[in-house]
């Protein structure tokens, strides 16, 4: 009986053993299958366009094919949710931006917890938003324009791409530091907040992409005054950061990965390594320069961070510009 006893417990140890190899294969053996890259927002903007050419990085670095799927929607609500509910493989992730921060303090109920429901890979890409004032314009400098803003209460207004975007929040952080009144006008898009600016119709656009900007920056139909970030940019080399005049200024755009609350840390820590590694690349360093971006990756602790940190930002300026969405 003891003899019988010993050899079914040597038998079990043994299974055991196998299952925890096996587990280990499978997990090693990742991705053994393509992974889908969810941008939750339409085709042919800058987030869908540095994810098609990440995707294109991380297939030859993973050894499996990434291809983007489009979910747009509800101010990237919807395809947020779609990966939230997703399987926690590592097969299903998310390219994020800054409207996944902004989100929880502009609609009273999102259908996932921003923080909870998912597992942050890595920051992929962080970018300046330009300062750009009509041609005709009194103001030849940020410096300038502070003053005749301030000197105008109420008078001004800035163009945006519609309530709630960067563009919007980072304007309202602005007049709240420099204490003026600008009134916000929205508009459908970016290239109707643009023509607004250049036809003086808006006396001020905080607008999103630097390469958008640029050639009528450089035909002198708009002046930059200044960089949100507080870097300056290689493409607008000789445009100040607003943060050396408005002292503590900082608005950055970014994106990222992450994946479902969940995931096995090591799958993390597989597709972290090979973001790493894309973002590195020279046709990928090409691109974000060409979008006034740089490359800028993170530990899943570090990007968790960034995230915490942006609600808390965004959630003090949407309150005080009382901005509410539902």
């Amino acid at each position: 009986m003891n003899m019988n006893r010993s050899y079914k417990n040597i038998f079990y140890v043994l299974l055991l053993v196998c299952n925890l190899t096996f587990i280990e294969h499978l997990r090693a053996a990742f991705p053994e299958h393509p992974i889908r890259l969810v941008v939750p927002s339409g085709a042919g903007g800058v987030t869908d366009s540095l994810a098609r050419l990440l995707a294109i990085e991380l297939s030859q670095n993973l050894g499996q094919q990434v291809f983007i799927e489009n979910r747009p929607g509800a101010s990237g609500i919807s395809g947020t949710q779609f990966v939230a509910t997703a399987a926690p493989d590592g097969y299903t992730l998310l390219m994020v931006f800054p409207s996944h921060v902004t989100n929880p303090s502009l609609f009273s109920k999102l259908p996932y917890d921003t923080t909870k429901a998912f597992s942050p890979v890595s920051l992929v890409s962080s970018v300046s938003m330009v300062f750009v004032v009509p041609k005709d314009s009194p103001a030849n400098s940020l410096k300038e324009f502070i003053t005749y803003a301030k000197s105008n209460p109420g008078k001004l207004n800035f163009s945006t791409v519609g309530s709630g975007s960067l563009g919007h929040l980072g304007a309202e952080l602005f007049n709240s530091m420099i204490g003026a009144t600008m009134t916000h006008v929205p508009y459908k898009g970016s290239p109707q907040a643009m023509t607004a600016l250049v036809t003086g119709e808006a006396d001020m656009y905080l607008v999103a992409s630097a390469s958008s900007a640029l050639p009528l920056i450089k035909a002198k139909q708009i002046k930059a005054l200044g960089v949100s970030t507080k870097d300056r940019l290689s493409i607008l080399p000789n445009t100040p950061s607003m943060s050396e005049i408005v002292r503590g200024y900082d608005v950055q755009g970014w994106n990222g990965i992450l994946a479902p609350a969940g995931t096995p840390p090591d799958v993390i820590e597989k597709l972290n390594k090979a973001i790493i590694k894309s973002v590195a690349s020279v046709e990928f360093t090409k691109k974000l320069r060409q979008e006034g971006a740089t490359g800028s990756t993170s530990t899943p602790a570090e990007f968790q961070h960034l995230i915490a940190k942006d609600i808390a930002k965004w959630a003090k300026v949407i309150k005080e510009a009382n901005i509410q969405l539902d």
